[in-house]
């Protein structure tokens, strides 16, 4: 697990470990990046599928109800099979994006 912090975004990359093991991890440190929208980078991962994205779940629904962003990043599976409670986009970039616009949107009380 690699944490990358760019101003208020913590980018955590996976590389070796299961996604139960990252899941784990990120709970174990949760407060280490509470306060930081979280995009958590899967690209490297030979396969991926849709029970993975939903280990976090629960982790994305809390982040969220703080008021912090939190995008996977995923180009291995098909972005119509993921739950709508999850954001999961193919690329960084598209991560970026969507914390500027959900950023926005808290500014403007949404």
């Amino acid at each position: 697990m690699l944490i990358d912090k760019t101003g208020n975004t913590s980018i955590i990359t996976q590389e070796k470990a299961t996604i139960i093991e990252l899941v784990k991890k990120i709970h174990a440190l949760y407060p280490k990046f509470k306060n930081d929208n979280i995009i958590i980078c899967l690209t490297s991962l030979n396969k991926i599928n849709v029970e993975d994205i939903v280990e976090f779940l629960q982790l994305s629904n809390t982040h969220r109800n703080n008021k912090q962003s939190f995008v996977i990043v995923s180009n291995k599976i098909d972005l119509d099979d993921v739950p709508d409670e999850i954001v999961v986009v193919p690329t960084i970039q598209e991560a970026h994006d969507i914390i500027e616009m959900e950023e926005m949107e808290r500014d403007l009380g949404f």
